[in-house]
């Protein structure tokens, strides 16, 4: 398959990869380098894992306890990306049934397709004027890279904008775990069908999910299935579906070597209707209808040959469904996606083997699992609060989403530039949608023993900081777009702004899953005062500005005490975690 030759230093037509760290303008009104701000936080060590130590005994018998704040921004920050306050609102004027149905409740609907926002000076598609969808033209060499790039700003603003659903994180997990990147299939089409595919299958029924994804035009192209054939197998996809999308391996692999061999015979002559569309079928010609024998772990199943492919297919798929592993798997999968990554042997008894049986009795339905597990006294105990190191996306969607951004788009150009650098401060942290590493997706989710941890290190924490520090000054990435959190309508959300103790009691709430101690809350009304003895300071302040907003001086008093100490909560460990 013929890959784009655009590069993305040409994309911006000098500017270099790095540009997302050097290239934007960060405004401080204090005239004081963001690093050497008075009061912000030294670099942080390695984040540690605060519920390595903790015990847990819940069940995936349904929460009875208290439903109040913690627990309602406690399963948003599990769900979705960050935390609105408006969102905990209604969430708490719920019940809990009532609450984990709204953020299952998932549109009908899929969303509108991505629209050309690339045209630009340098370059015009030839085939889709500005504003129009290409998600439906062939694949066009030299408009490819603006697709790809076009569609993942559309998913990037997807995940900000969206409402307090599972939707989106879902289709993230499921993109972890049937991964496909961009660098290897870099055509927006089918980057676009794909992601389309993810989303709409990810609450439904598995089974018919794994046929889905089998048959898809970027997986067959990603893992070589279409380049499968009778007398030549390519065991890539094969392989891959028993090892990472069904069976799993943990503890070792159960399936034989022969089986791989005899599942990709079954999988022979899958083909993309390539370069005119992304369609598949299925070319006789080119299927092994030989019979393909399996081993004692499939019960020596006989797969009978056939000229069709999907009769093979679902064969394939109703053998694989038959072991009790493929249910236990997944469940592990979403435990450590939407819980936490160690499974002890009282977890595994209590609540992995539960969700499984619930899993198969559903007929491999995703749906009442999730709901299981977002409805238990488990998922709610206190211990799992705050113990998820955030992702990238977490750090960066989450933010935007907290402090209410979205990117500014004051032409097509524009938004497709500022969505390029949230791409790219995403992959300097080593979590760009679309790309994660390989077949197996991010190694946050499966390598042991660091799993989460994997998130920090020097690299990747200094890049986290910078993130939050930009938004928190102001970044500019275009010569007419701005992003910037604007901190006096952040602070004016809450019930009494001009109450330092309050307004900090209410920020951090928002901000951190977890209380914080008496000591830090006085460094941070400290940082809020500018170092004066007197909680009336901020107050006078707060209320010259509300009674005189026209007032610029009154005006950047206050904006300026808020970015002190947003900058120094957004450095501190403890917003790390979710």
């Amino acid at each position: 398959m013929p890959i784009s030759t655009m590069t993305r230093r040409a994309f911006f037509r000098g500017k270099s990869e790095d540009s997302a760290k050097t290239s934007h303008t960060v405004k401080n009104s204090l005239g004081m380098t963001i690093g050497n701000f008075p009061f912000a936080a030294q670099e942080l060590p390695d984040v540690p894992p605060p519920a390595e130590k903790i015990t847990l005994n819940g069940t995936l018998n349904p929460y009875n306890g208290p439903w109040g704040y913690e627990q309602a921004a406690h399963l948003l920050r599990r769900t979705g990306f960050g935390l609105k306050k408006s969102e905990v609102d209604a969430l708490m004027a719920m019940d809990m049934d009532s609450a984990v149905d709204q953020v299952l409740a998932v549109p009908a609907n899929l969303p509108s397709p991505p629209l050309n926002n690339y045209n630009n000076p340098d370059f015009t598609d030839p085939n889709v004027p500005l504003g129009q969808t290409w998600v439906n033209q062939p694949f066009e060499q030299d408009a490819e890279f603006y697709r790809v790039e076009s569609w993942r700003g559309w998913w990037l603003d997807r995940m900000i904008n969206q409402s307090f659903s599972i939707q989106e994180r879902l289709t993230l997990f499921w993109h972890n775990h049937f991964a496909t990147e961009t660098q290897i299939v870099p055509w927006g089409r089918s980057c676009y069908e794909y992601n389309q595919i993810l989303r709409e299958n990810a609450m439904g029924n598995f089974k018919d999910f794994v046929k889905s994804v089998t048959k898809e035009g970027m997986m067959l192209v990603y893992l070589n299935g279409y380049l499968n054939k009778a007398g030549a197998p390519d065991e890539n996809y094969a392989r891959e579906l028993q090892e990472l999308f069904t069976i799993g391996k943990e503890g070792g692999q159960p399936f034989t070597e022969d089986d791989v061999v005899a599942a990709a015979r079954v999988l022979t002559g899958w083909r993309i209707n390539f370069p005119t569309n992304n369609d598949t079928y299925h070319f006789p010609t080119e299927h092994d209808f030989n019979d393909k024998q399996f081993s004692a772990f499939y019960n020596n199943t006989v797969i009978q040959g056939s000229i069709d492919g999907d009769t093979e297919l679902d064969a394939l798929l109703d053998m694989i469904f038959q072991r009790p592993e493929v249910a236990v798997f997944i469940c592990r999968k979403l435990y450590r996606w939407f819980v936490y990554y160690d499974i002890t042997p009282d977890t595994e008894a209590n609540v992995i083997q539960p969700l499984a049986d619930i899993f198969r009795n559903n007929n491999y339905e995703i749906k009442p699992v999730l709901e299981a597990l977002l409805k238990s006294e488990h998922f709610f105990e206190a211990a799992q609060t705050g113990c998820f190191i955030k992702t990238p996306v977490d750090i960066s969607i989450g933010a935007m989403r907290t402090y209410n951004l979205t990117i500014p788009a004051s032409t097509p150009w524009d938004q497709l530039i500022m969505q390029y650098y949230l791409s790219l401060y995403l992959s300097n942290m080593s979590m760009l949608p679309g790309d994660p590493p390989n077949v197996a997706g991010w190694q946050a989710f499966r390598q042991t023993p660091q799993y989460y941890r994997i998130w920090i290190n020097g690299d990747t924490l200094k890049n986290r900081n910078s993130f939050t520090d930009i938004l928190t000054a102001s970044f500019i990435a275009s010569e007419n777009d701005t992003l910037s959190i604007d901190l006096l309508a952040f602070a004016a959300q809450f019930d009494h702004p001009e109450d330092p103790v309050a307004l900090i009691d209410d920020m951090m709430k928002l901000l951190l899953p977890q209380p914080i101690s008496a000591a830090k809350k006085f460094l941070l009304k400290t940082i809020l005062l500018s170092g004066l003895p007197s909680d009336s300071y901020w107050t006078a302040a707060w209320n010259e500005y509300i009674n005189n907003p026209g007032d610029p001086m009154a005006k950047e008093v206050v904006r300026t005490r808020l970015l002190a100490l947003n900058l120094y909560v957004t450095r501190l460990a403890e917003f790390q975690l979710a």
